[in-house]
């Protein structure tokens, strides 16, 4: 029995208890059926009338030239500003929108925005894709593509991702002096003045920056004591420690000792800010054997980063404390078992370290094969789209 059919029937039956049977005629009690089907379910056209009202979506093109400046330009394209945020943030990625647009370049941005029947936007429309067109090096465009592995979001032209990664490194200028992996014992090397006659320690120049006065330091020095040590592995290979601390050089030629570095060396002048990889909460903040002064965040799920030999902590930074992506956490140094000023830096994931270098969190992504294929199928459709619409819009058809 149909839905319809189910609720008159209910409604006769309340209405026949309701009542006496002597006092309800046959069509009355049709009647009152009807009218309670009609009270629960609505009228025929209703369902008609209720498809008339759905939403609908729409893509709207915008081009707008800048003659006096960007922020005029924003406000004469009639996209909507959350909208339009989402375009920028994907072209702030290569271009420096506050420096690089000047008076007679060009944005263009396309969205996605959903409709009431009446015509009232709903929500926040979607960047289908946008393109700045500079005087200085030509256009640069995001386009929206899904993925085979579902993976929806804005790409450049030549597929790289426009999203950028969840993950940073921790400093502005990269250089990397030692790798993930295995690696010989830096302490277990001759000195390089013995070789070259030139003092040229690991880790990159000492050279110090000034820092704000009553930061917390802590830890050993780089090279002092017993810290600058062989590792355990290098002196049961018959390895002397650095320096010849201890007994008597042993007599046969030392072995290369070689341990595993779990992550890796990033060199940089004393007093370099360091920055939080991703957001987080610090839970360790603090002088830490062989990694001097050290700080471990851990950032929710399974990702945790550590950064080691410090000169000073940022102010503020303590266990507990919440940190978010790019924020200052310290200042590069050469505490702990470390030959010179650099920053250590490791990636844990479930709790074992890996390559920071090829991780997918701090590298963006890039569309390859079948997806970079269909990928610039789809940007040539929008753009003969786009080309075709200017025509129409000149001629006034």
């Amino acid at each position: 029995m149909k839905k319809a059919s189910l609720v008159a029937a209910f409604a006769a039956s309340f209405s026949i208890s309701s009542v006496f049977p002597c006092l309800a005629a046959e069509g009355a009690l049709a009647d009152e059926a009807r009218t309670a089907e009609e009270r629960l379910l609505g009228a025929a056209d209703e369902e008609a009338r209720f498809f008339d009202l759905q939403p609908f979506t729409r893509e709207i093109g915008s081009t707008v030239v800048v003659s006096t400046s960007l922020d005029q330009a924003l406000a004469e394209s009639g996209v909507p500003a959350a909208t339009m945020l989402e375009a920028l943030r994907a072209l702030s990625a290569t271009v420096n929108l506050a420096r690089d647009v000047k008076r007679g370049d060009r944005l263009y941005v396309r969205y996605e925005q959903a409709f009431t029947a009446e015509g009232a936007p709903i929500g926040v429309g979607r960047v289908m894709w946008a393109e700045v067109t500079l005087a200085s090096r030509g256009p640069v465009a995001v386009h929206r593509f899904r993925t085979r592995d579902k993976v929806e979001r804005l790409w450049f032209t030549n597929g790289l991702s426009a999203t950028p990664p969840s993950m940073r490194m921790p400093l502005d200028a990269i250089s990397v002096s030692s790798g993930f992996g295995l690696r010989a014992d830096p302490f277990d090397q001759p000195p390089p003045l013995a070789a070259t006659g030139k003092s040229a320690p690991m880790g990159g120049p000492l050279r110090s920056k000034p820092l704000p006065p009553g930061l917390p330091t802590g830890g050993i020095s780089g090279n002092g004591g017993t810290t600058n040590m062989a590792t355990p592995l290098g002196a049961s290979l018959g390895l002397a420690p650095y320096g010849g601390f201890g007994s008597a050089a042993p007599k046969a030629a030392p072995r290369a000792a070689l341990f595993m570095h779990e992550g890796i060396d990033l060199v940089a002048p004393s007093g370099t800010p360091v920055y939080a990889a991703a957001d987080g909460v610090v839970v360790g903040a603090a002088p830490n054997g062989r990694y001097g002064n050290w700080i471990r965040i851990e950032h929710g799920g399974k990702l945790a980063t550590v950064y080691g030999h410090l000169m000073a902590f940022a102010p503020g930074i303590e266990p507990g404390e919440a940190v978010v992506r790019g924020e200052l956490i310290g200042f590069v140094g050469s505490t702990g078992r470390s030959t010179g000023a650099h920053l250590h830096f490791e990636v844990l994931d479930n709790g074992k370290p890996v390559n920071p270098i090829n991780h997918p969190e701090l590298k963006a992504m890039q569309l390859r094969g079948l997806d970079m294929d269909r990928f610039k199928k789809q940007v040539a459709r929008a753009l003969e789209e786009r080309t075709r619409e200017s025509k129409v819009a000149a001629t006034g058809l």
